[in-house]
């Protein structure tokens, strides 16, 4: 038996409901954003050949904590480090990064990486690379070096990235570009159709927003107007907070369906995914989807529904044009966009066209660094996706103004679940009563005993500082008396 340790959030056959989802970490299990478990989970399943194990490290590689006794382990435990990452080459990501060469640097096993891209900053359509910082270019050589001590060529997004590693020294040699691996969980023969003539008022479509890209504040208040049919499938971690809990930070731009008064949230329009397979059976009954979220739109697309990609960086745009999605440019889209004219608009020929040739390179890839696939003769596994069907992942989140049945009782049980860890304590607790008239804290020495309060003795009713000193106040006079 093989045994295959893979960079993921979590085992997609184990089930992790959505409240342990958002609280495992600081940003949820999936880091900040659900969208991260689409690749890793196609990783997953590629890999998964006869004779296999494949473990998830819950990204553990990479995360505060991770010492030499981590390595020491791996090194001893497994036979292969599988590692897709998304846009890991940027500044937010450098702790991560850094951390995650130094356990590579330590591994005695082979290490694939899947996938990488680099992240530009403000303005990355005319410019894709990062801001030039020397940490960030010595840490990125780094990792690079690092992999291909134990791999033979580096896998990476595409043509954005492939020339950022060439103006660090990595030439096309030892780096290949393989676009993303979850467009490639079912092979080559992945082909997108429109399955309707047009979108009308009636239609059901998603649509997936970036909340930074304000563009989308109008187009979703818009659209949510326009086609009641239409559902918001958000990725980030404080949507799942809102959904869960009801809760959303202050200063929240109206127009962004991530509180509590926009039309989407009060007509329980908002779904959320914390797995990739329901995720992909949900989003395969739908007509459409479009917006800013790349991995949003590519699980469309791997569930065979057209999709359009609103590029609004060169992170989306070097997968968009890589895999040959439909897409527009945000600089160039009207805040008043239609999902009907986008849907008219797109064409697929290019998109299907180049799936076999695409997957060609990624299965030699896979192949030159020693990787076996399903896709190989005889390494099939046509069970994986009855047991990821078996495996009763938790349904999609609601609002809190569900009327589903199902979402309700879900709800109910949250509530319960809540109540039994804390209950009526923890309420009395957090919101202690204001009492006007509150008892007196006179000691009530001297008093007879039927005037003082009835059932308990007088130290009971008194604040426990005044307790406390009453007791050793008594038992002092007692050893006097015991002397004298």
């Amino acid at each position: 038996m093989t045994r295959v340790l893979l960079r993921s959030a979590k085992d997609p056959f184990t089930p992790v409901s959505p409240e342990l989802s958002l609280a495992l970490y600081k940003h949820g299990i999936f880091g900040r954003n659900v969208g991260n478990l689409v690749f890793t989970e196609a990783v997953h399943k590629l890999i998964s050949v006869p004779g296999t194990e494949v473990v998830s490290n819950s990204f553990l590689s990479e995360r505060p904590g991770v010492d030499q006794a981590y390595v020491n382990r791996v090194n001893e435990e497994y036979d292969l480090f599988v590692v897709p990452l998304a846009n890991a080459f940027r500044l937010s990501f450098l702790d991560n990064l850094k951390r995650l060469t130094w356990v590579i640097e330590r591994l005695r096993i082979p290490v694939v990486v899947i996938g990488v891209g680099v992240a530009g900053g403000a303005g990355s359509l005319d410019n894709p690379f990062p801001p030039p910082t020397d940490e960030l270019r010595v840490a990125v050589r780094r990792f690079v070096s690092a992999v291909l001590d134990k791999s033979a060529s580096i896998g990476v997004r595409g043509e954005f990235t492939r020339a950022y590693l060439a103006e660090l020294g990595f030439g096309d040699d030892v780096v290949d570009a393989v676009g993303c691996p979850s467009l490639f969980r079912d092979g080559p023969n992945l082909q997108v159709t429109k399955r309707v003539a047009e979108i009308t008022s009636e239609s059901r479509f998603t649509i997936n927003i970036s909340p930074y890209v304000k563009l989308m504040d109008r187009v979703a208040t818009r659209h949510a107007k326009r086609y009641p049919n239409m559902v918001y499938v958000p990725q980030g971690d404080e949507v799942l907070e809102l959904l869960l809990w009801g809760t959303h930070p202050d200063n929240v731009r109206r127009g962004l369906p991530h509180h509590t008064g926009h039309q989407l949230y009060r007509e329980d329009r908002i779904r959320f995914f914390v797995d990739t397979s329901t995720w992909m059976r949900y989003l395969a009954e739908q007509e459409f989807s479009f917006g800013t979220r790349i991995h949003g739109n590519i699980v469309a697309l791997s569930a065979g529904t057209p999709a359009h990609v609103l590029a609004h960086d060169s992170r989306t745009l070097e997968l968009a044009g890589y895999h040959e999605i439909p897409h527009s440019l945000v600089p160039d889209v009207s805040p008043t966009v239609d999902a009907a004219e986008l849907y008219a608009q797109a064409d697929y020929t290019a998109f299907n066209a180049g799936q076999a040739p695409r997957w060609d390179r990624f299965a030699r890839f896979l192949e030159r660094n020693g990787i076996e696939h399903v896709f190989q003769p005889g390494k099939a596994d046509p069970g994986y996706d009855a047991r990821l069907a078996a495996a009763g992942l938790p349904p999609a989140v609601t609002t809190l103004m569900t009327t589903d049945p199902e979402a309700r009782e879900q709800i109910k049980s949250r509530v319960a679940e809540l109540y039994s860890l804390g209950g009526v304590r923890v309420l009395r607790e957090a919101h202690k009563p204001q009492i006007p008239f509150p008892h007196s804290v006179a000691l009530y020495e001297g008093m007879a005993p039927g005037e003082r309060p009835p059932g308990r003795r007088v130290v009971q009713h008194l604040p426990v500082p005044v307790r406390s000193a009453l007791r050793q106040s008594r038992a002092l006079a007692h050893r006097l008396r015991r002397r004298a």
